[in-house]
């Protein structure tokens, strides 16, 4: 909980009427963003991101696993995400296992467009290595090491290096079982396949504060907020996902101009976040 005075507040609020928030920055602008990759050697891959002082880790795990009878042609995709104590006191106990719950769940519809994987961004096919019989679990797990606010974003940030990352072991099928038996398998230890991110999408928070909202919230603007709309939106300029915090309704006509701002946003973020990926990497290969 962050405890402001009357004033802060309202120094808060009138910087994000006039434009000029309390960082300097303008209320479509993001904190500086630096991405490193490869971080937790044991996993397929991983990512840290950070976001002014907001830092999180992403790791995915590839595990061969059977296709669910009513999706046999789709491979699964489990998100978790802890928040450790360290990063904000309110962390401790039930406090952050609630968040915890809540930051998973809003990671699994911005990514995957809900339990069901319609509108997925990330393509749960290509997870398939025999229709009905095998196929690859991916288990994305999130942390967040220190929290300034902005955690969705960041922690789909983090999602997005950390699957860009992520090399998936090439798979050998035997010669065809028979219709009712697993099909034996063979996991190479030495050829991978780069995991396809085309179609995985950024995460834009819009934090609504007095009449105005502005991307990338830290911890004090949120406690200010009235509601915040999470904008799921890929390269394609497709929206995987959306959801909506805060007790105060929204107006549809302004929910339509967030969309169209999220969008515009997203493509900045997209484009610095690329950038930074491809940069990490280069440092580890090079390391």
């Amino acid at each position: 909980m962050v405890g402001l005075s009357v004033g802060e507040k309202e120094f808060i609020k009138g910087g994000v009427a006039q434009d000029l928030r309390s960082d300097g920055r303008k209320r479509y602008t993001y904190r500086p963003i630096y991405v490193e990759t490869g971080v937790i050697p044991q996993a397929n891959g991983s990512a840290r991101v950070r976001m002014g002082s907001t830092d999180v880790i992403a790791s995915v795990k590839a595990e061969l696993g059977r296709p669910s009878a009513m999706q046999p042609d789709k491979g699964k995709v489990a998100i978790f995400v802890d928040c450790s104590p360290t990063a904000e006191p309110t962390f401790e106990g039930r406090g952050g296992e609630e968040l915890s719950a809540e930051l998973s769940s809003a990671l699994q519809r911005c990514l995957l467009g809900g339990k069901s994987g319609a509108g997925a961004g990330i393509d749960l096919s290509s997870l398939v290595v025999v229709e009905g019989k095998v196929c690859w679990d991916l288990y994305i797990d999130g942390l967040v090491i220190s929290s300034d606010g902005n955690l969705l974003d960041a922690l789909g940030a983090a999602t997005k290096a950390a699957l860009s990352n992520t090399g998936i072991p090439s798979v050998h099928v035997a010669a065809e079982a028979a219709s009712d038996e697993q099909p034996e398998v063979d996991i190479s230890d030495e050829e991978f396949l780069q995991f396809d991110t085309s179609g995985v999408p950024v995460i834009t928070t819009l934090t609504k504060v007095g009449k105005h909202y502005i991307v990338d919230a830290t911890l004090e603007e949120e406690s200010q907020m009235s509601s915040a709309v999470s904008i799921s939106i890929n390269r394609q300029g497709h929206i995987c996902g959306m959801i909506k915090r805060g007790g105060v309704g929204l107006d549809p006509s302004v929910i339509l101009d967030m969309i169209s701002v999220a969008n515009f946003v997203s493509r900045q973020l997209m484009d610095k976040l690329d950038s930074e990926i491809v940069a990490a990497e280069a440092d580890e290969d090079e390391s």
